[in-house]
């Protein structure tokens, strides 16, 4: 039995999607309460980083490749003054992951407006047409650059009026921040897609993708932005309008089991504790004899806990994390290749070694074939369809579930049982009702009125080396 080969989920997939912060407070250095905002949304999306700011009439925009803490220092934070900022991290979910697609977007097509946005949309290639044909000219081939341009050539006046106009337009999630001369706008789709939340600073207020940006900051979470609701965010305090009837709900199940930080509050759940309770009840569900329960870190840590907790089997760090790997590195080459370099997880032979093992995880989406006495356990039911509501799902042909059944899944990963948590348990875990929910990456239901076909990541990027008809 060798220790050092444990079947160890491809934690390259699924990817995070993005985060976004606004905020309205003349006398606070906003740029800098955008950066640690920023700084706790960074898991949400680890390829761009930027952030937008107003002082006197005036909109700079600072964005690039990297990490938070790459792309900013002392210099650059200094120079982004003013009343207001905005802020995202983004992992590309339509368009590639070029500075052209970084964000906050900017436009100024008869409004000057900076945009950033967490989120697809549907309809993408159908607005993208459009513009065009109107002699719009696009830098970059992101959904959220198509918003921007669609609130910066709209007449309608002040930009409030104008996102109320053009959301009905939009097809698909967004929850998204724009940035005017005079005001930080944020909206959300009608069902609620992806997470957006309103929070209080002192005597203003400011909007973030999670409830972990306020507390870094010192907000106080007051709700969440309803689906199809307007927030406006200016001198004369806060506004709010329900532009769109909230429809059929649609909040992200995923959220809960892996996106959100385990700090935050999702739905007026803690997602820690949820994450716990999906482990007590795979224990109740799942129940095997073993010795030790360990986790992959980070993202199965809470599920193995509630595991162990409530099977009262010991629990242990068995395989240790490098936090410090980035998305890409170098490669290691052949010489290193051929000794299994673990560039993300290095399992403990004195912890593991001769032990019937539980590994916890949250989901599996690809895997590798090893050979342990292992018993899998993962604290969601198995990723079968793509999403295409702003995360970044494989293929379905990629996906180790997909047309494999969970036999077969667990002889590819090597182990002696595997067994997944009920979508019924899940939504008993978090306490809040499936109706109200989009759990299509596990039933292949798609709620947004759409058949799931999505356009493909890349979608745009085809249509752009297009000549326009003008």
């Amino acid at each position: 039995m060798d220790a050092n080969h444990l079947p160890i989920p491809d934690r390259d997939g699924p990817r995070d999607e993005c985060g976004v912060f606004g905020v309205y407070a003349p006398g606070h250095d906003v740029a800098r309460l955008a950066y640690f905002a920023l700084y706790a949304l960074q898991h949400r999306g680890q390829e761009s980083a930027g952030i937008a700011t107003c002082e006197g009439g005036h909109i700079t925009t600072l964005r690039e490749a990297g990490l938070v803490s790459q792309v900013f220092d002392e210099e650059k934070l200094r120079a982004l003054d003013g009343d207001m900022a905005i802020g995202h991290v983004r992992y590309s979910t339509t368009g590639g992951g070029s500075w052209e697609n970084s964000q906050p977007v900017w436009r100024d097509d008869g409004r000057e407006v900076a945009l950033a946005h967490n989120g697809n949309l549907t309809n993408a290639v159908e607005l993208y047409n459009e513009l065009r044909d109107r002699g719009l000219r696009f830098r970059g081939t992101s959904d959220s650059e198509i918003m921007a341009a669609l609130l910066s050539v709209e007449d309608a006046r002040p930009i409030e009026n104008a996102v109320q106009a053009v959301m009905p337009r939009l097809e698909g999630a967004y929850s998204t921040v724009v940035m005017t001369k005079r005001a930080v706008v944020a909206f959300r789709d009608p069902h609620g897609v992806r997470p957006l939340a309103l929070g209080k600073l002192g005597d203003r207020y400011v909007i973030a993708s999670e409830s972990c940006a306020f507390d870094i900051i010192g907000a106080e979470l007051l709700r969440e932005v309803s689906p199809g609701e307007l927030i406006s965010l200016t001198e004369d305090g806060l506004e709010s309008r329900q532009v769109i009837p909230t429809g059929r709900r649609a909040h992200c199940v995923f959220e809960h089991i892996y996106f959100s930080r385990p700090d935050s509050r999702l739905e007026g759940v803690v997602v820690q504790k949820a994450r716990g309770r999906m482990g007590e009840i795979l224990w109740r569900e799942a129940p095997v004899e073993a010795d030790l329960v360990i986790s992959v870190p980070d993202s199965g840590n809470p599920a193995a806990s509630g595991f162990a907790r409530a099977s009262g089997i010991p629990q242990d760090d068995g395989l240790i994390k490098n936090r410090y790997v980035a998305r890409t590195f170098i490669q290691p080459g052949q010489e290193l290749r051929k000794h299994g370099l673990r560039m993300k997880f290095n399992p403990m032979p004195e912890i593991v070694g001769g032990k019937r093992l539980v590994v916890v995880d949250d989901s599996i989406v690809r895997g590798n074939t090893t050979r342990q006495i292992v018993h899998m356990r993962i604290s969601a039911p198995p990723i079968k369809h793509p999403c295409h509501y702003g995360i970044d799902m494989s293929t379905r042909e990629e996906m180790i579930a997909h047309e494999r059944s969970v036999e077969e899944i667990a002889a590819e990963l090597g182990a002696d049982s595997l067994a997944y948590l009920s979508l019924e348990a899940v939504y008993e875990a978090i306490g809040l009702p499936a109706e109200a929910h989009c759990d299509a990456c596990f039933t292949g239901n798609y709620p947004l009125g759409d058949d799931g076909a999505g356009n493909g990541k890349f979608a745009l990027e085809e249509l752009a080396v297009v000549p326009a008809s003008r």
